[in-house]
């Protein structure tokens, strides 16, 4: 009997991660046998534990939300170049002698971008970034590394800003919420990474009057898929991408490290995800 291959998504709670729904349409629609992905939650005190018992369980790769990213990255003795600059991994590899922590969140965020989105040098002018949370991380490196020649990285603490440029070592200015309006000026890219405008959370209250309208506006949140930001940017004419696409790019490396196949970002999935995200008569 062929023994089943497992994936987890390790977090606390996990309850709402829609990892699953993507990799397992993927295995449906690639003929993958024997194969499940499954969440798995892992309170912080049993993490430790949990990644030992990989092999015995069968699981053969992971994914990791929050709050295990950094432990993991701590816990693991392999990395992938993005993990080691982040200090944070979202997802686990099988590599025979040892599992190895990556990280993907750049590259989905860049993928998303590049799919969804109208051709843009990234080189040629700055780019504003909003909130310098755990978000950001990987989207700051993912910004400076496409060769961004200044970003901008607005947060309510200053202080906390110039901290995580200086940590990731991307040349940037921190400014304040109170700068940011007049700091939009020449701006082609504008990002929201902070939690503002999210479905529950306090709106994202920001002018956009100096932001020109070529200038492309991104949100990573995708609980309202329209966020606030988005609608009012797309209201004056500015080129959109919502955050969903985000989601579904990031999960492609994993896919492809564990099953040897690169899956498709297709409109069929991201229906899939949307009717989940939407469900009908409180279903």
């Amino acid at each position: 009997m062929t023994k089943l291959s497992r994936v987890w998504v390790l977090g606390w709670p996990v309850t709402h991660s829609r990892s699953p729904l993507i990799h397992n349409h993927w295995i449906e629609k690639l003929g993958i046998k024997n194969a499940v992905y499954e969440k798995h939650g892992v309170p912080p005190e049993e993490l430790s534990a949990t990644l030992s018992s990989f092999r015995d369980e069968g699981v053969i790769g992971a994914n990791v939300t929050v709050p295990h990213k950094e432990a993991v990255f701590a816990a693991l003795t392999h990395h992938d170049e993005a993990a080691r600059r982040l200090k944070a991994v979202n997802t686990i590899v099988d590599c025979g002698t040892h599992f190895e922590g990556r990280n993907t969140d750049g590259y989905g965020f860049m993928a998303n971008l590049k799919a969804n989105g109208p051709d843009i040098d990234f080189a040629s002018k700055p780019t504003m970034v909003l909130g310098a949370g755990g978000a950001a991380r990987a989207i700051l490196v993912a910004l400076a590394d496409a060769g961004v020649p200044e970003i901008r990285l607005v947060n309510r603490t200053v202080e906390k800003a110039t901290a995580l440029l200086t940590e990731l070592g991307v040349k940037g200015t921190a400014l304040s919420w109170e700068d940011a309006p007049d700091a939009l000026k020449e701006v082609g890219l504008l990002v929201n990474t902070s939690s503002l405008g999210m479905t529950g959370m306090d709106p994202l209250n920001l002018s956009l009057e100096k932001l020109e309208p070529s200038a492309l506006v991104t949100d990573i949140v995708y609980s309202p898929l329209e966020t606030d930001l988005l609608e009012r940017a797309r209201a004056r004419g500015n080129p959109t991408v919502d955050g969903l696409g985000m989601l579904l790019h990031q999960a492609v490396p994993g896919f492809e490290a564990w099953f040897g196949v690169r899956p498709d970002v297709t409109p069929e999935l991201r229906a899939l995800i949307l009717d989940d995200l939407n469900p009908k008569n409180g279903e």
